[in-house]
């Protein structure tokens, strides 16, 4: 009788770039565990990712990370959300029990807090935090992040209600609030995050003179084999912490590897070791 491998995978479109199966594969290896873990392309028609999702349930899988476009179309399939990817509004991680059921978890916010305060020990609490963006990526990290209890906490974007939508959505978790990029003059900020997809298009956001000290953290929630644009720019502004997100990329993959395995992966030894084997192929 042979003994049935468990399986994983990611699902998204496009997943040829995606880099889960690598670092999952890794993740197994260190901590001996035994597994499969694959990339699944999903087409984008209505009810497609729900049939995937249900394929691979009645095929043994155990488990799947989910990518764009697919996270908020996860979190409407799943029966059972966690409070965090409740809040989040989006699911990146889904598991199923012995009955069945659907879970669903957003590890994004919590794989940005790690890479920051365990990697790189960026103090957070009692500092001033500047995201940008108001997108689905910001609203998953704002439950994590102002739990650490930052002294405040300014949402910025290009349409100024969907920044107050999502400060009224998280208010009751801390002092947050939404401004316009134009607003921000004659401000500075112990912690940038850029939660925007400027970087993708070669540009940074509408940034005003002064925000970025040399003291700043500046974390870009992309990442890429060369600075992105907006690490270039908090460079040239004289900060000396800049970070893109691979190690946000593996902490919040170890996270859901936590949920499926109960085992946690080192992973300082295991970003750099993506970095560098990103570098050789891309």
């Amino acid at each position: 009788m042979t003994t049935q491998i468990d399986q994983y995978a990611v699902l998204g479109n496009p997943i040829s770039h995606s880099k889960s199966p690598l670092i999952h594969s890794i993740f197994a290896k260190q901590t001996k565990q035994v597994l499969n873990y694959s990339a699944i392309l999903v087409g984008t028609q209505k009810g497609e990712f729900l049939s995937a999702v249900q394929k691979f349930r009645q095929n043994g899988g155990k488990g799947l990370n989910i990518t764009v476009p697919f996270k908020q179309v996860a979190w409407e399939s799943v029966n059972k959300r966690s409070e965090r990817a409740e809040l989040a509004g989006s699911v990146n991680t889904i598991w199923f029990d012995q009955q069945g059921v659907y879970h669903g978890e957003n590890t994004d916010g919590i794989g940005l807090i790690r890479d920051l305060t365990k990697n790189h020990n960026c103090q957070i609490e009692g500092k001033k935090v500047l995201v940008l963006g108001a997108g689905g990526a910001v609203r998953g990290i704002l439950e994590p992040l102002l739990k650490i209890h930052p002294a405040k906490c300014v949402i910025a974007n290009r349409t100024l209600s969907k920044a107050k939508q999502l400060a009224e959505l998280f208010a009751y978790l801390g002092n947050i609030e939404a401004s316009s990029y134009d607003a921000l003059i004659d401000q500075s900020y112990d912690l940038i995050i850029n939660g925007t997809s400027t970087s993708l298009q070669g540009k940074i956001p509408p940034l005003v003179d002064g925000l970025i000290t040399k003291n700043s953290w500046c974390y870009d929630m992309m990442y890429a084999n060369t600075a992105t644009p907006f690490m270039q720019y908090a460079q040239n502004q004289g900060a000396v912490n800049v970070l893109d997100g691979l190690g946000m990329l593996v902490e919040q993959a170890a996270e859901s590897f936590y949920i499926w395995r109960k085992i946690r992966p080192d992973t300082v030894s295991i970003i750099q070791h993506v970095r560098e084997i990103s570098k050789k192929t891309d």
